[in-house]
């Protein structure tokens, strides 16, 4: 099973200094999570200061479109 906890766990490992939203989005990408998975996540992982609360569902919705290579 697909973790998404576990891949931000593992991208932030390799990239410190990125940000939490950049770990997830890497965390997320190509991996057709739905949207209630991001939604959650998102809200768990990714640090208040890394968006605008505007953003988020914008944010979020691009990454339901992202598709694997």
């Amino acid at each position: 099973m697909r973790s998404i906890e576990r891949r931000f766990i593992k991208f932030s490992q390799k990239n410190p200094d990125a940000s939490s939203l950049v770990n997830f989005i890497s965390a997320t990408k190509g991996q057709n999570f739905k949207k209630r998975a991001l939604y959650f996540w998102f809200n768990k992982l990714v640090e208040k200061d890394d968006y605008s609360k505007k953003d988020k569902m914008m944010i979020i919705r691009g990454l339901e479109n992202l598709k694997p290579p």
